[in-house]
């Protein structure tokens, strides 16, 4: 039940499982006497120590790198966690990156989980005119506010089969034509896996860039079809190891937005468990 909050506000699944356990353990060997509504207590213990977390993650990564969510399956096998319901979409979870860790709960919170302000405010223990006020600046930085859609349906599928068709005959005006204007490509390859590039903006840049790495790096792995964080993905295998995942925001125009490509085997370990596409 608290993963969501934790990893809604970190976005990454392993430190959310640090942060809950650290709250738990420290639950459990505490005085529980005067603690009324032991739910609320621990979501609000998470709350809080997953935003101090954040802070002293952003401070490590630094505002200017770039720095890929953990991405979470949620196949139909996946979809039986109850609470799998409540984290956000991949494309939302990158945007979020933008916010400072106060402002990305109080959206978290107010957006996700439709807390009041009342509610927020005694969360984090802060007013609810400043959590008014945090809301605004945080829309106001994302531009579109509110959780993202599940985006599993037929034409997503399609589209993918369609792109990955124009990478393997490298055929580019195919390719561009299902890549919106407003395409953008993020890499994160964490401390040690080098990435060409870690962001490319514009059509035939993205187009090029994509078809270098597809027949350069994952011609040779096995590519599978899955859903993470309830957005259309392509998990690349090497053997039994998940090796790159591929996450696609599509645009209501039924265009590719946006393509995240998560390198990073810290990040991909954790779903080494997940059958994904079988």
């Amino acid at each position: 039940m608290l993963f969501p909050y934790a990893y809604n506000i970190l976005g990454s699944a392993e430190d959310a499982k640090d942060v809950i356990q650290d709250v738990v353990s420290n639950y459990v060997a505490r005085n529980q006497e005067g603690i009324e509504d032991e739910k609320n207590y621990l979501i609000r213990s998470v709350i809080n120590r997953a935003i101090n977390a954040k802070k002293r993650k952003r401070k490590i990564i630094g505002q200017s790198e770039v720095w890929l969510p953990e991405p979470v399956a949620t196949d139909d096998a996946a979809d039986r966690n109850l609470y799998l319901k409540d984290i956000l979409s991949y494309s939302l979870l990158v945007l979020l990156e933008k916010l400072q860790a106060t402002e990305r709960a109080v959206f978290i919170l107010k957006e996700s989980f439709d807390y009041t302000h009342l509610e927020i405010a005694q969360a984090l223990s802060i007013t609810e005119e400043h959590s008014r006020k945090l809301l605004s600046r945080a829309r106001a930085k994302l531009f579109k506010p509110g959780p993202g859609t599940k985006q599993r349906d037929a034409h997503a599928s399609v589209l993918l089969e369609r792109y990955v068709d124009a990478i393997q005959r490298r055929d580019v005006p195919q390719l561009e034509s299902l890549l919106s204007a407003d395409i953008a490509h993020y890499a994160d390859g964490g401390p040690n896996i080098h990435v060409v590039k870690k962001v490319c903006i514009g059509v035939p840049q993205v187009a090029d860039l994509i078809t270098m790495a597809y027949h350069r790096f994952l011609a040779k792995l096995t590519m599978r079809l899955v859903w993470v964080n309830y957005q259309p993905a392509f998990a690349f295998y090497d053997g039994d190891r998940l090796a790159v995942c591929q996450v696609f925001h599509i645009d209501k125009e039924g265009k590719i937005l946006q393509i995240s490509t998560i390198v990073d085997p810290e990040k991909l370990r954790n779903q080494l468990h997940v059958d994904w596409g079988n």
